[in-house]
C-alpha cells in the first residue's frame, strides 16, 4: 500500500472514530483544514462518499461505516502492538481515552492522575467529560467510568472510589423565614436546584434513604443546571435546596455558607468504577493506569 494511502486510511479512521474533525485533528496533531483535505482526496480517489458533514456533527455514510468496520480493528491492533513495546523500554507510551461524568472527573481521576501522568510523562490521557451513558467501543474510548459495577457482559469493571454519599443542603439565607423540612415530601414545598438526566431528558428524581427506608421526591424549583459549579454557586447564593456529592458540599458547609438538610435521609451509593472491554489486550501503559487508579481502601 502506498505511503500517502496509508496516512489517509488512518486519518479517515481517526475522524470516524471521533466523529468531529476538531477532535481527530487534536488526537493527530494536525490542523483541521489539513484533515479535511486529506479525507476529501480519500474520498476522490475511492470515487465513494464516506463522511456526510454538518456544521456542527459528522456522520458515516453505507460506505464509511463499511470502511470503518474493516480498517478500525487492524489500526487498533497495529496501535496495542507499537504500544506494547514499551514493555521493552524503561518509558511506557501510548494515548488512553476515558469517558467520566463530572463528577467522577473531578473527585477521582484527576487526583488519581496527577502523580502517574508525572511518573510517565510518554503516556497521554484524554478524558471525555459526559454524564451521558457513553457506548465505550462505538465511541471509540478504551474505558469508562460509572457508579457501581453492574456492566455489559462483556465489560471488565475495577473500583476506584469509596462509597459516594449524597448531601443536601442550602444557604442560611434560603432556609430563614421558610417552613422546615423534617422529611423528604417536604422538599416538595420548596424551591430545589433541579438537573436534567442527560441519557432520557427527565429531571433527575431525589432518591433518599434512612437504614432500611427509601423515598423518591419529585422536585420542583426555578433552576434546572447541569455542572457541579453552577449547582453549588446557586445553592450559595439563595436560589434553593440543592443535591449533589457531599464531598463538593462539605467545605461549603463546614464554613457554615451552607446548612444540612434531612441529614439522616443522605444516601449512600456504590463507589465509582472504571470499565474497558474485555476482549481488549490492555496496553503496558493502560494496565499502569488500572494500577494507578485502583481503590485500596
Amino acid at each position: 500500500m502506498p505511503r500517502r494511502a496509508f496516512n489517509d486510511l488512518y486519518a479517515f479512521t481517526a475522524v470516524a472514530e471521533e466523529r468531529s474533525f476538531t477532535r481527530a485533528a487534536a488526537r493527530l496533531g494536525i490542523s483541521q483544514s489539513t484533515l479535511s483535505q486529506t479525507v476529501r482526496n480519500l474520498e476522490e480517489v475511492l470515487d465513494v462518499r464516506l463522511l456526510t458533514r454538518s456544521t456542527r456533527s459528522v456522520a458515516l455514510t453505507e460506505a464509511g461505516a463499511q470502511l470503518l468496520e474493516t480498517l478500525g480493528p487492524g489500526f487498533a491492533q497495529m496501535e496495542n502492538a507499537l504500544d506494547a513495546l514499551g514493555d521493552l523500554t524503561d518509558r511506557p507510551r501510548g494515548t488512553i481515552r476515558i469517558s467520566a461524568g463530572e463528577h467522577a472527573a473531578v473527585s477521582v481521576l484527576q487526583p488519581g492522575l496527577s502523580r502517574f501522568l508525572a511518573e510517565y510523562p510518554d503516556i497521554r490521557v484524554e478524558i471525555a467529560v459526559s454524564n451521558a451513558l457513553i457506548d465505550i467501543v462505538a465511541d471509540g474510548l478504551d474505558a469508562g467510568v460509572r457508579m457501581g459495577d453492574t456492566l455489559a457482559q462483556d465489560m471488565i469493571a475495577m473500583r476506584i472510589s469509596p462509597d459516594i454519599r449524597f448531601a443536601i443542603a442550602a444557604s442560611p439565607e434560603y432556609l430563614k423565614g421558610r417552613s422546615a423540612v423534617s422529611a423528604p415530601q417536604d422538599l416538595t414545598q420548596h424551591r430545589c436546584i433541579m438537573t436534567r438526566m442527560p441519557t432520557h431528558g427527565d429531571i433527575l428524581v431525589w432518591e433518599l434513604e434512612r437504614g432500611t427506608q427509601e423515598a423518591r421526591v419529585k422536585i420542583e424549583g426555578p433552576l434546572v443546571v447541569s455542572t457541579i459549579a453552577l449547582r453549588v454557586n446557586a445553592a450559595l447564593d439563595g436560589v434553593g435546596i440543592v443535591f449533589m456529592p457531599e464531598d463538593q458540599l462539605e467545605p461549603h458547609i463546614s464554613a457554615g455558607r451552607l446548612r444540612p438538610v434531612l441529614k439522616d435521609w443522605w444516601p449512600t451509593y456504590e463507589g465509582y468504577h472504571l470499565y474497558y472491554p474485555s476482549r481488549r489486550q490492555p496496553t503496558p501503559a493502560f494496565r499502569l493506569l488500572l494500577e494507578a487508579l485502583r481503590w485500596r481502601g
